[in-house]
């Protein structure tokens, strides 16, 4: 089993950064691919951003790419999602979520993911 506890989300002005983190446990944390998925009010789910086990390969949506930046912390089994020129579109509930990788590879779908944080909610208001 996985543990992911989100944390850092709130309410922010447009155009300021943000960044949430997720503390993981249970399980070896090398060995695991992560990512940052978010969900809006009426919308479905989608990948923010991938990292692979290593950390040396990361994705990240055409929406975000050049504003946020996904990264892990080998030492402290955390991953963070640094959210820069924030927009009122980023506003929504994000999650962390795990899956158990052979490769150093990223995932880019949510069926790859076995485990799954409890969100955090960003809010940018405009």
């Amino acid at each position: 089993q996985v543990q992911l506890v989100e944390s850092g989300g709130g309410l922010v002005q447009a155009g300021a950064s943000l960044t949430v983190s997720c503390a993981v446990s249970g399980r070896t944390f090398s060995n695991l691919a992560m990512g940052w998925f978010r969900q809006a009010p009426g919308k479905e789910r989608e990948l923010v951003a991938a990292i692979s086990p290593s950390g040396a390969n990361t994705d990240s949506a055409d929406t975000v790419k050049g504003r946020f930046t996904i990264s892990r912390d080998k030492a402290k089994h955390a991953v963070y999602l640094l959210m820069n020129s924030l927009k009122p579109e980023d506003t929504a509930d994000y999650y962390c979520a795990a899956a158990v990788a052979v490769f150093d590879l990223t995932y880019s779908y949510d069926g790859a993911y076995a485990y799954w944080g409890q969100g955090t909610q960003v809010t940018v208001a405009s």
